[in-house]
């Protein structure tokens, strides 16, 4: 692997907990290990959707996740849209992005949970 092309990635998953609590999980992994906890995001069984952010936030990749089926479509789309500016993945991307912590957890906070 080349100099400048070392991967310093910040995954994100949204993942569901019950229909009106959804976690954001953050991770900043290097190198391969960048890899691995792309992986682990994808494969997670309650992963709604994932993300993965360079340092200067920049989206990289994003993908609708395998919990899919547990949350409304148009939720999932909600989210999508609101993914650059929802304060909750903000907050984490801007821990991760410090350097301090590199996993972050947070419950998502935003007025698209759905309703029955």
């Amino acid at each position: 692997m080349g100099l400048f092309s070392r991967k310093d990635w910040n995954v994100i998953a949204v993942i569901f907990q019950k229909k009106d609590v959804y976690l954001v999980n953050g991770n900043r992994a290097k190198g391969s290990k960048a890899t691995s906890t792309l992986d682990g995001a994808k494969a997670h069984d309650r992963t709604i959707y994932w993300a993965v952010f360079d340092q200067k936030r920049s989206l990289i990749e994003s993908e609708i996740g395998p919990a899919r089926n547990l949350v409304p479509a148009g939720a999932i789309k909600q989210l999508i849209k609101v993914l650059h500016t929802n304060p909750t993945i903000q907050q984490v991307l801007s821990e991760l992005e410090s350097g301090g912590d590199k996993q972050v957890a947070k419950a998502l906070e935003w007025d698209s949970y759905p309703t029955d």
